[in-house]
């Protein structure tokens, strides 16, 4: 083995299948290093922003659901490994970061991410393999915090000099967090990635699907795997600068839903139901619970090709208008839907573009028929598709309604 004319080397391993016996593994120049307790199993890295770094612990005023729970039973889930990358920004690329594996059990998890952990248990669960996270991530942080230079370069609304990139609240600065944090992991073996972010990219919705893809992209490039799965969060209702009933975070949300079709193999799950009335001005809901599931669902059907669990919610498909009425069809809903009556969070408008709430219901070809005694020609539908507003709709496996708009306006 040589190293590099800046002291590296590099070494790959064959590693044995997976399994719940601690291997070890020594290294010798002359002195010998021995790393114990190892296990082989399904790594997977968590990046973004506050609601991926959000801990089991909880923030001030923002507690996780179930925490207290969580962090007791966590020694059961002796199989689940995790390692936290400390925030570590750094204006080159680094081949190194801080950071070390920490046991599943009531003293370390309180730092675990909240999201990841739940991703992780049910991995674990459900496969009866270790599962070790690594988690790198920092509240605040745009899509661009997590892009390199040569591609930051083509963004014409990015600045790249120190002083342009100081200029920039800490946690929001292009480039720090790739060369310091994400770069420096990319020899190390991933199954995939899951990512919660968006949040501070509210407002800029029309590059985010873009910028999303080109740091895939790059993040498998890196990993030298143009295939590693990617699956990533909605942002959850929250009123953001234009109030409960402005569209901004809707128009962030409709561009996370559109990269899907531009990422291959990647995938992404609804928050929208996930939040709580007094949520609508804490950003950090406190069901990560769920969310983490849902991630893994993704995970389990599309990677770990288990098909009969069910990874996606019911998603807007086609609509047409009959009798000044407005009929909505679905995918992922050939079951049906959750509830027949009482439904909510369906809005449509007449030629004036003003959208009011619509009544509901169900036919017998599981498609959505919208109505309002105050439009008799609607024109267009939307769902969910403001800042805050929670529906209540779901497939037959309880995976919601992703928020959607049939119009453009």
């Amino acid at each position: 083995m040589k190293t590099d004319n800046k002291g590296f080397w590099l070494a790959k391993i064959q590693t044995p299948e997976a399994s719940f016996t601690p291997q070890t593994i020594a290294f010798s120049d002359g002195e010998t290093l021995t790393l114990k307790n190892i296990l082989i199993g399904e790594v997977w890295l968590a990046s973004g922003q506050s609601n991926m770094e959000m801990p089991l612990n909880g923030f001030w005023n923002c507690p996780i659901q179930d925490a207290n729970e969580t962090i007791a039973l966590s020694g059961k889930n002796k199989g689940i490994r995790f390692a936290v990358v400390p925030k570590t920004p750094a204006y080159e690329p680094q081949e190194t970061c801080p950071g070390k594996w920490m046991l599943s059990n009531p003293n370390n998890a309180p730092l675990f991410s909240a999201t990841a952990y739940h991703f992780a248990q049910m991995l674990y669960n459900t496969l009866n393999v270790p599962v070790g996270i690594i988690v790198c991530s920092w509240g605040g942080s745009r899509v661009e915090s997590w892009t390199n230079r040569e591609i930051l370069e083509t963004y014409p609304d990015i600045d790249l000099t120190k002083k342009g990139i100081e200029a920039e609240q800490e946690w929001k600065r292009p480039l720090l967090m790739y060369n310091g944090m994400l770069k420096p992991l990319s020899n190390f073996t991933l199954k995939g990635f899951i990512w919660y972010q968006g949040e501070s990219n509210v407002g800029k919705h029309d590059n985010y699907a873009k910028r999303l893809s080109a740091m895939v992209e790059l993040w498998r490039k890196d990993w030298k795997n143009n295939n590693l799965p990617f699956y990533y969060a909605e942002i959850a209702p929250w009123i953001y600068g234009d109030g409960e009933t402005g569209i901004s975070g809707a128009l962030l949300r409709e561009a996370q839903f559109k990269a899907q079709s531009i990422i291959p193999n990647s995938g992404m799950i609804s928050t929208n139901d996930l939040v709580e009335e007094y949520e609508k001005t804490n950003i950090h809901p406190k069901n990560k619970t769920d969310v983490g599931k849902r991630l893994a669902y993704l995970a389990l059907n599309q990677t770990y090709e288990l098909r009969s669990i069910v990874a996606h919610g019911p998603e807007f498909k086609s609509m047409k208008i009959k009798d000044g009425k407005i009929i909505l069809s679905f995918s992922y809903a050939q079951d049906g839907f959750s509830r027949e009556n009482d439904i909510r969070g369906f809005e449509i408008c007449g030629s004036d573009k003003i959208f009011i709430p619509a009544t509901a219901k169900l036919d017998n070809n599981l498609k959505i028929i919208l109505s309002s005694e105050k439009i008799q020609n609607p024109i267009a539908a939307r769902y969910c598709f403001r800042n805050f507003q929670p529906g209540n709709l779901a497939n037959t496996r309880g995976l919601p309604v992703v928020p959607f708009r049939t119009d453009n306006y």
